[in-house]
């Protein structure tokens, strides 16, 4: 890339015995004010500085950087690289490979359809724990995964011969954002450019909204949508506005017995309440220094659950022990101090930059902590858990207002509560004490597998205990934390409750082998924790059925059971199809509710169970202590762990190897596939776009409440038999026990429609008290229920635009490009919401949706709307004219399905298109057009 540098800027930086070319922040007046992450922007813009796209305007608007202005400058950021995991990275490939051909049809090579930034794939999501509490576990689950993905990874495969710059960390490696900041994130990145080496700020953006989690290291990235990744990759900048920074200033120490987990639970509780959805985070103050690295990175991990763009660590001493303890060498570590020593990014704990807006913590004050029951940011005190959950169960269950002792089952003499004693391999009531709590409608149930192996399930049993997710598992702190406290347990002589599915996921295998070499591998399998995969598992989904009995008996009495996972995401529907409520907790927290067995269950006052002398065992007996862990950190840890296992991460095992890989430049499509299929994105397309429109006749496809999930628009996890997706799955020959999940089919877009707005938990208010994938079928002169995808084919037969109603967050969570891919093809042309995430309103205007606000404090509520209207937006044409305009008319008629005395509405709805780089999208109908006709011209 060929730069203006109209500052003067580039310069020489001396390394030992090398030479690299650098553009001096020092160029720029106002550069010492701006924070960390603002200096990584201004770097970048020098560095790309065109005259065209990137101008000496967007560096002096940068420079001059008010903080308290309202975001207004659109900025072109270039990452360094991408980074992507197996669900959403497929369907990138899939992507470029029908650009390819879309290329070619419109008279170019496809063969320059490559990525221009190094694009990186990690498979991590499609290991599912199937088979659990045993050895054979691991090879198992692999096993199956290989079986279930055969074709995808193929596909990725011929991906990896046939694009260049583009690399695939095979499975059973690790997950995708551990083995970013273990191994692939470089703090300062090296490349040859015009004959030089230039060195530069690591950046990056991610197909997962947990990219954040490199900020831990210093790297300035977040998660965009596979179309905004493939747009990246094919060396388009990604359009943002300057954000405000907010500064969160640490102090203090973390006390003893409270975790990393606990810490990050409370930030993201903190921020969440402050808002700072939009905005970067950034880190500083004296306390910065004393939060390891690895808990950086845990932080920085959540900020999707916080809602900011990135939260990020500065550069820092300790970020050098960190790479040194990974296995980077020494030269790259020498070139990441001495370049960010030279451009004023090393951590100054004594200066304040400007920021926008102030946070503060003293660590000292955080106390245990869970999160739940369905979202990350509803912390929960540890010691008000119960009662907490017995509030939250009226929810979740018929329950009767009269408090009444819990009996406890015959099989237990009435003054014993029951305890780790041998009864307990036969009966086991699911409220291991004896205390006051709700009594539900539906009885506790009995589970019985044989004639001495039975007990007793009721409400607020832990059906999964999962110590899973790249948040914690890439932590040593909580990580060992949890096998000294299953040592702990074991030696006490305590068990996980018999109806608990407990797994272990590590992000990475240095956790395997720090395990071995502390000695806990043993411990934490006596307690049913063995090593199910080396992915995301349970967090995304990928949890695998509960034993056949324990999902009748939840099914049959509809027993609102939880989950206790070391995860970041709880949401609704997406653990398990089986389990209501879910919880975010620690690993060793994890590891306690499994042998509690409840979440009914005050670990203050009632035993986890007794031990060999029949005392009492309660939760701080067997809590290890911070001395004890740093001890086992420090001798179980070494830098050749990394460098053993990461030294042929791109290598894969023999199954990896040995599977078949297709040739060419274009892929040979397998018409019969059910997992990776041409999409009808480019069909038809013309050299030059069509102009838009306004819409009109539109009928409301859905009307949705707040907080609704890219999990609820593009469900991730099972495929239920008798959902248009398992249907059609059904009817192309795949057995039930093939149909795998929605995230491993995203290569194929019959399935992906089918399963657009279909999660198990969604709640379409045009139906009434009615949970899943239904709404009315305004085609029909009765407007019956119907599947959103058939009501979607009729309306589309039609020839009627769709609308979607919705209240605030819309969106939120994962960086899902199906979310709006499955918006877009099943007829959406709007979408008219409170408020959006970041991402999906990104990834909307990416597909041709265009996403529309209701007024400053107005709901679909507040303006009678009740989704049965048909509407009209005018106003949207003016896009044609090459400006976007601020907002659009929005007409509301009633229709024949409305009630007889309802009137017209009429309003004037936001138009968020942020940028002029999304109005180009968006009057392309979808970014991937926009990049093949600018490859084209």
């Amino acid at each position: 890339m060929s730069t203006v540098n109209s500052f003067g800027a580039k310069s020489t930086l001396t390394v030992g015995d090398s030479d690299y070319e650098i553009f001096r922040l020092d160029a720029v007046d106002g550069y010492e004010k701006l924070p960390f992450s603002l200096k990584i922007l201004l770097e970048n813009l020098l560095r790309t500085e065109d005259g065209a796209n990137i101008t000496k305007a967007h560096i002096d608007a940068l420079g001059s950087w008010d903080p308290t202005a309202e975001p207004n400058t659109e900025i072109q950021f270039t990452p360094a690289r991408v980074v992507m995991q197996d669900f959403t990275g497929v369907p990138c490939i899939v992507d470029l490979a029908t650009m390819r051909e879309a290329f070619a049809k419109l008279g170019g090579d496809p063969n320059k359809i490559n990525p221009l930034s190094p694009a990186e794939l990690v498979i991590d999501h499609s290991v599912i724990a199937d088979v659990f509490g045993s050895e054979e576990a691991l090879e198992r689950n692999v096993e199956i995964e290989y079986e279930r993905n055969g074709e995808r990874y193929q596909f990725l495969r011929w991906g990896q011969t046939a694009f260049e710059d583009f690399k695939v960390v095979p499975p059973g490696t690790g997950i995708v954002h551990q083995v970013n900041i273990e191994y692939l994130a470089r703090v300062t990145y090296a490349r040859e450019v015009d004959g030089a080496v230039q060195a530069y700020p690591d950046t990056l953006v991610g197909t997962d909204s947990h990219t954040t989690m490199v900020n831990g290291l210093g790297v300035l990235g977040w998660g965009v949508g596979g179309i905004e990744a493939e747009a990246a990759m094919l060396g388009q900048p990604v359009s943002m506005l300057i954000p405000k920074v907010v500064g969160f200033k640490l102090t203090g120490d973390i006390p003893s017995g409270v975790t990393a987990t606990d810490v990050v639970l409370t930030i993201t509780e903190m921020l969440r309440k402050h808002g700072v959805v939009g905005k970067f985070v950034e880190f500083y103050g004296s306390g910065v220094a004393a939060v390891p690295l690895a808990n950086r990175a845990t932080i920085g991990n959540m900020s999707p659950e916080f809602g900011s763009t990135a939260a990020i660590f500065p550069i820092d001493d300790v970020t050098l022990d960190y790479l040194r303890l990974t296995g980077r060498s020494e030269d790259q570590i020498a070139l990441v101090e001495a370049y960010s020593k030279e451009q004023g990014l090393w951590h100054d704990a004594d200066r304040e930059p400007n920021y926008s807006e102030y946070l503060e913590l003293d660590l000292s004050t955080v106390v245990p902590s869970i999160a739940g029951p369905k979202r990350p940011q509803d912390r929960i005190l540890l010691t008000e858990a119960k009662s907490q959950f017995e509030s939250d169960l009226h929810n979740y269950a018929t329950v009767e207002h009269d408090l009444v002792d819990l009996e406890v089952s015959e099989s237990f003499p009435a003054s014993d509560p029951p305890g780790n004693t041998p009864e307990d391999e036969h009966v086991v009531h699911s409220h291991t004490h004896r205390s006051h709590a709700p009594r539900t409608a539906s009885k506790p149930t009995e589970v019985a597998r044989d004639a001495d192996n039975s007990f007793t399930i009721d409400h607020g049993a832990v059906a999964i205990a999962a110590i899973t997710s790249c948040t914690n598992t890439s932590n040593p702190s909580v990580m060992l934390a949890a096998g000294l406290l299953a040592r702990n347990a074991a030696n006490k002589g305590l068990k996980a409750k018999p109806w608990v599915k407990t797994t272990l996921a590590p992000g990475s295998k240095v956790v395997t082998d720090y395990y071995e070499k502390a000695g806990l591998t043993d411990d934490l399998e006596a307690l049913g924790f063995y090593t199910v995969g080396y992915g995301c598992t349970t967090c995304i989904g990928n949890s695998g059925p509960l034993d056949d009995d324990i999902s009748q008996a939840v099914n049959d009495s509809d027993l609102a059971v939880t989950a206790v996972l070391s995860g970041n995401r709880n949401f609704e529907g997406r653990i398990n199809p089986d389990v209501k409520m879910n919880y975010l907790a620690s690993p060793p927290l994890v590891i306690a509710y499994a042998l509690a067995g409840s979440m009914n269950f005050d670990f203050e006052t009632d035993p986890l169970g007794t031990d060999s002398d029949g005392n009492d065992v309660f939760l701080a007996d067997i809590w290890p202590q911070p001395e004890e862990v740093q001890k086992t950190i420090d001798s179980s840890i070494s830098s050749d762990m990394f460098s053993h296992q990461y030294s042929g991460v791109f290598d894969g095992d023999d199954r990896w190897r040995s599977l078949p890989t297709p040739t060419g430049s274009t892929f040979d499509w397998n018409a019969e596939s059910t997992y990776v299929r041409k999409p009808p994105y480019f069909d038809g397309m013309t050299v030059e776009p069509s102009p838009v429109s306004d819409i009109s006749g539109a009928r409301v496809l859905a009307k949705l409440g707040d907080s609704v999930t890219t999990d609820h628009i593009s469900p991730a996890g099972s495929i239920k038999a008798d959902s248009p997706a398992g249907r059609y799955l059904t009817e192309h020959g795949i057995s039930r026990r093939d149909f795998n999940s929605y995230g491993s089919r995203r290569g194929n877009h019959e399935v992906m429609i089918r399963g657009t707005f279909a999660n198990i938990r969604l709640r379409n208010q045009l139906l009434d008290d009615v949970e899943g994938g239904f709404t009315r079928d305004f085609t029909k002169a009765d407007a019956p229920q119907e599947t959103i995808y058939d009501a979607s084919q009729n309306y589309q037969s039609a020839g009627t635009s769709l609308v979607i109603l919705a209240g605030k967050e819309y969106g939120s969570g994962s960086s899902r490009d199906w979310a709006a891919k499955g918006t877009r093809l099943l007829g959406v042309d709007a979408v008219i919401a409170e408020s959006f995430e970041r991402i999906h309103r990104s990834n909307l205007i990416g597909m041709g949706v265009i996403p529309l606000q209701f007024p400053e404090g107005a709901s679909a509520a507040s303006l009678g709307l009740d989704g049965t209207e048909v509407f009209a937006i005018s106003g949207i044409e003016a896009l044609n004219n090459g400006s976007t305009p601020s907002t659009v008319h929005v007409t509301a008629t009633p229709s024949e399905h409305s009630a007889a005395d309802k009137a017209p509405v009429e309003f004037d709805a936001v138009v968020r298109i942020d940028t002029p780089g999304e109005a180009d999208y968006y009057r392309n109908g979808g970014i991937l057009q926009y990049v093949l006709r600018s490859l084209a011209s």
